[in-house]
């Protein structure tokens, strides 16, 4: 991979998994995932263009990683999720306490030490966070999955993932056992927008939109 300096590959790495939903990349939502100001972001978009590695996509979709761009992102997000995995089941770290040092590890390991720690962790298809992790040649196998909030009465799934890594909201959740892997069952549904009832194993837990929309289910 190209050496890029490390602002640059946290915007490929952003760029690369906004792309993967259905709302278009644009400088707002870049802003938000990266926390800057917009000018920093319509700045460091230009140089990323300049570079080759952005481009504008169709007509009112924002902007979208060229292929040498995709491939660069691919790496680095598959780096980051595989030094997760590395603190989590090596060094026994929390899962919500490793994000910021696999941002840290992304940027610095070699294609040999990458080949090397995929070895030794089993070549995992996830992070501990169950977010797929990208393949050597870039490719993406994601399941399709909905949130939990999506749920009605009696229906039961399995957690897939968490699609947001704050510590607050991975402490909260394993302190439930809702953790990746897990059934989970949905007794009921308060109306208006209201909280879920749900049950993981013996435990029924109250919860509400904000937690049940970041928990992404299968089944």
């Amino acid at each position: 991979m190209t050496t890029r300096t490390q602002n640059a590959e946290e915007y490929l790495e952003a760029i690369f998994k906004l792309q993967r939903g259905e709302e278009p990349v644009t400088v707002k939502r870049l802003a938000g995932e990266l926390g800057v100001a917009p000018p920093s972001v319509s700045e460091m978009i230009g140089r990323l263009r300049a570079a080759g590695l952005v481009e504008e996509a169709t007509p009112g979709r924002g902007i979208t990683l060229t292929e040498t761009g995709t491939a660069e992102g691919a790496t680095l997000v598959r780096r980051h999720r595989l030094s997760e995995r590395f603190l989590v089941d090596f060094l026994d770290m929390p899962w919500d306490a490793v994000h910021e040092e696999a941002c840290k590890l992304e940027h610095v390991l070699s294609p040999e030490v990458e080949s090397r720690l995929a070895e030794q962790l089993g070549n995992p298809l996830t992070c501990p966070h169950g977010h797929a992790i990208p393949a050597v040649d870039g490719s993406l196998a994601e399941e399709s999955m909905r949130a939990l909030s999506e749920l009605g009465p009696g229906q039961a799934a399995v957690i897939g993932c968490i699609t947001e890594e704050r510590g607050d909201l991975l402490r909260y959740l394993a302190s439930l056992g809702l953790v990746p892997d897990t059934s989970v069952t949905v007794e009921s549904v308060a109306p208006f927008n209201g909280p879920l009832l749900v049950r993981v194993g013996d435990s029924q837990y109250a919860l509400g939109r904000e937690v049940t929309d970041k928990i992404m289910v299968r089944g």
